[in-house]
């Protein structure tokens, strides 16, 4: 063993402070890197729950809509209880007026579109879909 001055023996098995600050620092870029892909990993988590629920209430007021017996053209919006709001729109597809005459139903295009916040930013998502109704017997007379 080798001894210095002060009689005490030097060990050779140690860190040297170097050593140690460059470990902490590859430790700290390490947990950096973890941590953001963690918070990336939670934005998308929420975002993905978002719409998910954006889809539920677009799919719960279509099938409203497709299951109400009055069917006309109208514009409509309201809200849901958790800060999504609705709008809809039933328009009636114009045909050529001779078809118009001989089909005995009419087409309408049917839009939901729902809109949410996330922090500054709008959100929305929109579905659509046809119905194809019966004509009622006072339009087909033309009175």
């Amino acid at each position: 063993m080798i001894r210095s001055g002060s009689g005490f023996p030097v060990a050779n098995k140690g860190f040297t402070l170097i050593e140690i600050l460059v470990a902490i620092s590859i430790l700290s870029i390490s947990l950096v890197v973890i941590f953001q892909l963690f918070s990336g990993g939670l934005k998308s988590s929420s975002l993905s729950d978002q719409y998910t629920r954006g889809i539920f209430h677009a799919k719960e007021k279509m099938e409203e809509i497709l299951l109400s017996t009055d069917f006309a053209e109208e514009e409509a919006e309201g809200e849901f209880g958790d800060l999504f709001r609705w709008k809809s729109s039933i328009v009636r597809m114009e045909q050529a007026e001779d078809e118009e005459a001989k089909l005995p139903f009419n087409t309408f295009n049917i839009k939901v579109d729902v809109v949410w916040y996330e922090g500054d930013k709008e959100k929305h998502l929109a579905i659509s879909t046809m119905k194809v109704v019966e004509k009622k017997k006072d339009d087909e007379s033309g009175d």
